[in-house]
């Protein structure tokens, strides 16, 4: 399954958050695809606010992984691998047993731990269109 989306103002974001989730209500692993300041972290901002994430949803660049905890009591994992050297590396944050909790997962710059995820996860692509708007496509892997 393939799904495409597009937000034309960051006001956009929310109810394709809400559609992403609905689209793909049975996968809890979400891998992010885009060059640097497209909006990734953003776009998981806006699927966080979807969950009712109570905490500040904010880059995890330095920290590499930041928990969140839902309304309901369940914690969020999003990830940000760009300064990870090598896929391995995310084992010494316990990368493995984020991804087995069956709780959600964002990962941005999935490339560089693509080797490490399991079967099946959404991989999502965005990309900025010359308008300024940005295509979002979501696609099982």
């Amino acid at each position: 399954m393939q799904k495409l989306y597009l937000a034309n103002t960051l006001a956009d974001l929310r109810p394709i958050a809400r559609q992403l989730l609905t689209d793909f209500a049975d996968q809890r692993i979400f891998a992010f695809k885009a060059d640097m300041g497209v909006g990734k972290t953003t776009f998981i901002k806006a699927i966080c606010e979807e969950l009712e994430v109570e905490d500040a949803v904010t880059s995890p660049t330095f920290a590499i992984a930041n928990t969140y905890l839902s309304k309901s009591g369940s914690d969020l994992y999003h990830f940000d691998f760009y300064r990870l050297d090598k896929a391995t590396d995310a084992y010494d944050i316990g990368f493995e047993e984020y991804l087995d909790s069956g709780n959600y997962c964002f990962i941005e710059w999935v490339e560089k731990v693509e080797s490490l995820l399991p079967p099946h996860y959404v991989i999502v692509e965005m990309e900025e269109q010359a308008t300024g708007a940005r295509q979002i496509i979501a696609k099982k892997n």
